[in-house]
């Protein structure tokens, strides 16, 4: 038997259109996308299949994106026999993740991120933070050379090769000076809002702590991993205090596939708009199966 991950994409993959083919074809994801809609007080459709400005905007993006991705889970799960033995998320993915382990349900996982993304997007100005992807450079290196450094961290371990930073917008540009001295082939500022995942956002982590006291999380029907420590999380006393540091700590993305490869997972099946995981997922291991579910077409593939 195969083991299966769940794994549920992150900020920066969300696209227009995302969920549609599943919305205008199964009940079960239209059910979902405007039982959003009523949850948040605004189209959940119109915000994800037309053309807009908001789309891209951390406090609309997060709920969009969790909103597509468990639809399109729940459509997997109804359409086939396909079922996980882990999930995990990259970050707001994380959410994804925990409506798969059956730890939050479905309408709390979508309020809650649509409050982590408010939360998110208030606690810096824009403009005063920044992001940037380190190309070719090993984290060791790149944590050697960062280290001393005020304000600024590593925001996500997503792959061999592939380091993003975090911080002060001044402070990221000067660690990119260094570090391509220092030999990293490209230093790319990402086109964010915010410096997400780093001390910065240490505020609005521990006001997500309080929106997170009036959640009802269960214990995990299946383990999830954990962005913050990349291990498999089978005890809901640990959930709160977990995506409350998630907010403005490391994402351990390559840990945490490496901790799924350790246990025996052999199949990787990406749930969302694009295919970053699965390409990140390639880099860690050849040794895999990865399948993504994107439209209603990929279902077969999987299928088969």
């Amino acid at each position: 038997m195969n083991k299966v991950a769940f794994i549920f994409p992150g900020q920066g993959a969300q696209t227009v259109g995302m969920g549609k083919d599943f919305y205008d074809n199964t009940e079960t994801a239209r059910r979902i996308f405007d039982r959003a809609s009523e949850l948040l007080g605004f189209s959940m459709p119109e915000l994800c299949f037309e053309k807009n400005d908001r789309l891209d905007i951390t406090e609309y993006t997060q709920a969009a994106m969790v909103t597509a991705g468990i639809a399109m889970m729940k459509v997997l799960m109804e359409k086939t026999d396909i079922r996980p033995y882990v999930a995990a998320g990259l970050s707001l993915g994380e959410y994804c993740a925990l409506a798969a382990a059956g730890v939050m349900s479905v309408d709390d996982a979508i309020t809650t991120v649509r409050q982590r993304g408010i939360l998110m997007q208030g606690e810096v100005p824009v403009g005063i933070g920044a992001m940037a992807a380190v190309l070719a450079m090993d984290a060791e290196k790149i944590e050697q050379v960062i280290g001393d450094m005020e304000d600024v961290q590593i925001a996500n371990y997503n792959c061999p090769g592939q380091i993003v930073i975090s911080g002060k917008k001044e402070a990221v540009e000067l660690a990119g000076t260094k570090l391509k001295e220092a030999g990293a082939k490209r230093v790319v500022p990402l086109n964010v809002s915010g410096p997400f995942h780093s001390k910065m956002l240490t505020g609005a982590g521990e006001k997500l702590g309080k929106v997170l006291e009036h959640v009802k999380v269960s214990k995990p029907e299946i383990p999830y991993v954990a962005n913050v420590t990349a291990e498999y999380v089978t005890d809901e006393a640990l959930v709160k205090p977990l995506l409350t540091r998630q907010v403005y700590s490391s994402v351990r993305w390559q840990q945490s596939v490496e901790t799924m490869l350790k246990d025996g997972v052999d199949t990787f099946v990406e749930i969302g708009p694009g295919k970053t995981l699965s390409g990140f997922v390639r880099k860690i291991s050849r040794d895999v199966k990865v399948l993504n579910i994107e439209k209603m077409d990929d279902l077969e593939k999987v299928r088969q």
